[in-house]
């Protein structure tokens, strides 16, 4: 498992024209479905005199969450394309949708793919590409005598801080990349009376 992952900073746009048809294509930044199922819904309404508003997607690191919707056209011929593009420049978190005004001259399944695939690769190419770290929590409870040790675990570690709180125990959250999480949990099952409390692995 990686502990990074490619997807793009923010919105972008590019225009394709075929035949008279005019593909608009937009790349979006997107974190969960309900976010995706928003900026179709706005899509849409914006190009609510289009012919069809074709869409792929592709969500989390591991990129297991994806789909592609051909919106009308012939099956296979705009959604998976689009997909393609996705997938060649290996990005995830991220949506594109192109938008087809039909321009009286059918282009035939082949042509599609060909449009719909250079649409989305141009939306793409205008993109700016940035890496993210896929991160992980840990949560646990100390006496406060030892808090210092965890402190110095935290700096050595380059760990962050996401949430804390004193009662009886002293309760604390910490965030790092998803590869170094092996070694914070080792260091902090040395911390005497120190105990895990949760995990997101």
């Amino acid at each position: 498992m990686s502990d990074t992952f490619k997807t793009i900073k923010s919105v972008s746009e590019a225009v394709y024209t075929e035949k008279r048809s005019k593909f608009i294509a937009m790349a979006f930044p997107v974190s969960t479905v309900d976010e995706i199922k928003e900026t179709l819904l706005a899509c849409q309404k914006k190009y609510y005199d289009a012919r069809h508003v074709c869409y792929a997607y592709m969500l989390g690191a591991e990129r297991e969450v994806f789909r592609a919707n051909d919106n009308g056209e012939p099956s296979g011929t705009a959604g998976r394309p689009i997909l393609g593009q996705i997938n060649s420049k290996e990005l995830t978190d991220v949506l594109v949708v192109v938008v087809r005004y039909f321009g009286g001259i059918k282009l035939g399944t082949g042509g599609l793919i060909v449009a719909y695939k250079t649409a989305a690769a141009a939306a793409l190419d205008n993109a700016e590409v940035i890496e993210k770290t896929v991160d992980c929590r840990v949560s646990f409870s100390l006496e406060y005598p030892f808090l210092n040790d965890v402190m110095r675990i935290v700096k050595s570690e380059n760990a962050r801080i996401v949430g804390q709180y004193y009662d009886t125990d002293y309760y604390m959250t910490l965030e790092i990349g998803k590869a170094h999480m092996d070694m914070l949990k080792d260091k902090l099952s040395k911390v005497e009376t120190l105990k895990i409390t949760d995990n997101e692995d």
